[in-house]
């Protein structure tokens, strides 16, 4: 039997005792081979190689904890992770260190035998005999590839530690102090069997409670080389670097360094975790062949079905529960209209009406009939006129629908030709929905001024108005068309575009009162038809800061049944994102990580990639998609079948002059005329206090009584967050989208808050 001696040689008698069993033994004539530490030739080699040759070759090791030891602990630790068995033993004639033991942890829960004299050791070793190691665990953990043991108290590098592994999106699983003052010896075992990876901080010996963590460390890190994982050793410039791990430990200076460290560490355990799961692609380059859609809805309808992710707010408005749906540009207002609409016409017996105008019919409705109106008149007017076109525009569906069908269906023909006959009765015209809305406007436009001229504040009578719009009896158009409903399942009136062409923060009180009336109109027909007992439902599709202004304008609103489709969740996104990539011919089941791996190196600058692009995509689809199509684009064209990183730098700059010119743009409607202000934060660092933004805004040519609205438009788009003191910068999407949230932090922080600028813009504006 061969075996591995490792003791503290600061005790000279334990030494003694401890060479005088060897010598004993080897007398004895018994098959028994002891190796002590000391023996190993270590001119010129690293320290640690004969120590670790010393243990593999060994059949066990035998270990003295008489005085507690980082280099005993971490050989332990070692042969315990090569699957060795290891025997603890403790000379009874020195006092026993209880309270750090009993603190610690280890040693109890693995058990030692005790020796008073070299009689006594060599009776302990020669009834040795290597059998039964403790087993360790095969079943590796994928959901949480990195073991971390944390400090007794927290300090400022293990929260750069743990912010990196966050931002790695790596899983970690994390011995407590806190939680379990006691470290299990066999806890740790089976956790770090089944990580990927571990990381271990070593203290300063002047921190309390230095010694106990130090010895854990020592365990930790013995049990992770020797089971071969990844293991990152850190310590701080004033050591401790014991003997055993100091050509392996890393000493950091800085948070920047720990960033360097944790980024190599994540790409090496993602390399392991891809290498222990792959899969299966097709034949050929799959980057340059596979699709991720179009970031603009009305270029994909065609397959947005195939990948559409049908979120809780898709959910509700399917069930009829939301009169409204919000949200910002590129949330997905337009893909949830149609994936609602094609959801809804699946059915036959459904009526879908889909109302798309292109933003224009009613600039003229607006100037030549709402200029010259009183408010209480303009109200009434638009939303008749309103519910005038709903009707109208319900009937030409189901004329158009059952065209054919009403010939052949006995119950249908009756009351088509009566729908029929209505309807022709009126002035809804030909064409697609934008060429009679048109129509109408400008014949409503043209009858306003015969009659009434241009004199304004006119008030109107609610007869004057029916007799205005109406061209026929409405009563006449409802019945008709509530009769043909009797023998449909379900109606469903979705209107979009509305606020198509409106800038955000710049919308007339015109624009407010078409709203306004376009939704009361909706609730009414809705509550119309429900009453005799229709399944009738009437969605309208609005962006949020409209919606926003038209709560401000009339509270009630704020009472609407909505659903909200500005993001928060970066899952959500990253589901979005799968459907669209396992959409390229791979298993509906291909979890997000596995197919990512095929496409995209795993992490950029220490971060896990798909959160990289998540957090510059201002939590937008639209801009999640383009910002990976940019890259893909730049790895393409070079011929690769990966996402670098210099394809990231790339696509990134490219994305962010994208940005830039998109905010600019929504920032000139807002002022009314062309500053180009965003290109004035070129050069300007990412981060500015109150007065260095006042400074750049006035410098762009904003006057002191836009400075609060601008700033307010910088921080409402996303351009800008707010960062107070050391903690994280939060952005409008981090505040779930209330400026008002926003607004009282900066108020309450005062001196303590300095605005930040969307890591987004960066490689736009800071080069």
């Amino acid at each position: 039997m061969k075996s591995f001696f490792a003791y503290p040689s600061s005790q000279s008698e334990v030494v003694k005792v401890i060479r005088s069993a060897k010598d004993q033994l080897a007398r004895s004539g018994l098959q028994f081979d002891i190796q002590l530490w000391e023996e190993n030739e270590i001119c010129g080699r690293p320290l640690t190689s004969p120590i670790f040759e010393g243990i593999k070759d060994a059949d066990f090791l035998i270990a003295d904890i008489t005085s507690l030891n980082f280099n005993v602990t971490f050989e332990i630790g070692y042969a315990i992770g090569l699957g060795k068995r290891v025997y603890l033993t403790r000379n009874s004639n020195f006092r026993r260190t209880g309270d750090l033991i009993d603190k610690i942890g280890i040693f109890d829960t693995l058990g030692f035998q005790s020796y008073a004299d070299q009689d006594d050791l060599k009776k302990l070793i020669a009834g040795f005999d290597g059998s039964y190691p403790i087993p360790l665990r095969t079943v590796l953990n994928v959901r949480s590839p990195v073991y971390l043991l944390r400090t007794p108290q927290s300090n400022s590098s293990e929260l750069a530690i743990i912010s990196r592994v966050k931002k790695a999106r790596l899983g970690f699983r994390a011995y407590m102090p806190s939680d379990d003052p006691r470290l299990s010896a066999s806890q740790a075992i089976d956790d770090v069997s089944a990580c990927f990876g571990a990381i271990i901080t070593l203290l300063p010996l002047d921190f309390a409670d230095a010694e106990v963590h130090n010895i854990r460390a020592a365990f930790v890190s013995g049990l992770a080389l020797g089971m071969g994982k990844l293991t990152t050793i850190l310590q701080p410039r004033t050591g401790p670097a014991p003997l055993d791990v100091r050509d392996i430990v890393k000493t950091v200076a800085s948070d920047d360094l720990i960033t360097e460290i944790i980024g190599e560490f994540a790409l090496d355990v993602t390399e392991r975790l891809q290498a222990d799961d792959p899969l299966p692609l097709p034949k050929g380059n799959f980057l340059a062949e596979m699709s991720i859609g179009d970031p603009v809805a009305e270029n994909e309808f065609q397959t947005l079905g195939s990948y559409y992710l049908r979120t809780d707010q898709f959910q509700r408005a399917s069930r009829g529960e939301v009169n409204l749906v919000v949200g910002r540009k590129g949330a997905g207002k337009t893909a949830l209209f149609s994936q609602l609409r094609n959801a809804k016409r699946n059915n036959v017996q459904n009526i879908v009406v889909d109302l798309k105008p292109e933003g224009y019919q009613l600039i003229r409705l607006k100037e030549d009939v709402l200029d010259y109106l009183a408010d209480g008149a303009r109200m009434h007017l638009i939303t008749a006129l309103f519910e005038y076109v709903f009707y109208l525009e319900i009937c030409y569906k189901l004329l158009e629908k059952d065209q054919d069908r009403h010939l052949r269906d006995p119950r249908l023909y009756e009351l088509y030709n009566n729908l029929q006959e209505v309807y022709k009765s009126g002035a809804a015209g030909e064409g697609d929905f934008s060429e009679r809305l048109q129509g109408l406007s400008r014949d409503l436009a043209a009858s306003f001024q015969k009659r009434f001229g241009t004199t304004s504040d006119q008030r109107l009578t609610a007869a004057e108005v029916t007799e205005l719009i109406h061209k026929h009896n409405i009563r006449d158009i409802r019945k008709a068309m509530s009769d043909y409903l009797s023998v449909k399942e379900s109606v469903w009136v979705l209107f979009d575009n509305l606020d198509k062409g409106w800038s955000s923060h710049g919308l007339t009180d015109d624009d407010i009162l078409i709203l306004r009336g376009l939704i009361d109109a909706a609730r009414k027909i809705q509550r119309q038809m429900q009453s005799e007992r229709h399944d009738f439902n009437c969605v309208v599709f609005v962006r949020n800061d409209v919606y926003q202004l038209l709560v401000e304008a009339s509270s009630d609103y704020g009472k609407e049944s909505r659903a909200t489709l500005d993001w928060t969740d970066s899952d959500l996104l990253r589901e979005m994102l799968r459907k669209r990539l396992i959409y390229n011919s791979l298993p509906d089941s291909t979890p997000f990580e596995r197919v990512w791996a095929q496409i995209c190196i795993s992490h950029y600058q220490g971060e896990e990639t798909s959160q990289f692009i998540i957090d510059r995509s201002l939590m937008r689809p639209r801009n999640l998609i383009k910002l990976l199509s940019h890259c893909r684009g730049f790895a393409v064209g070079m011929g690769r079948a990966r996402i670098e990183e210099v394809d990231f730098e790339k696509g990134l700059k490219a994305y962010s002059l994208d940005l830039i010119t998109e905010a600019d743009q929504e920032l000139t409607d807002i002022i009314g005329r062309d500053t180009n202000l965003i290109y004035h934060f070129i050069g300007e660092g990412e981060t500015f206090t109150a007065t260095h933004l006042k400074e750049i805004l006035v410098g762009g040519g904003i006057s002191q009584e836009q400075l609060e609205s601008v700033t307010n438009f910088m921080l409402y788009y996303g351009f800008l967050g707010v960062k107070i003191g050391a903690n994280t910068p939060k952005f409008i999407f981090d505040v779930a989208y209330d400026m008002k949230l926003i607004g009282v932090l900066i108020m309450k922080a005062k001196e303590d808050m300095v605005y930040v600028l969307n890591p987004a813009f960066h490689a736009g504006l800071n080069f």
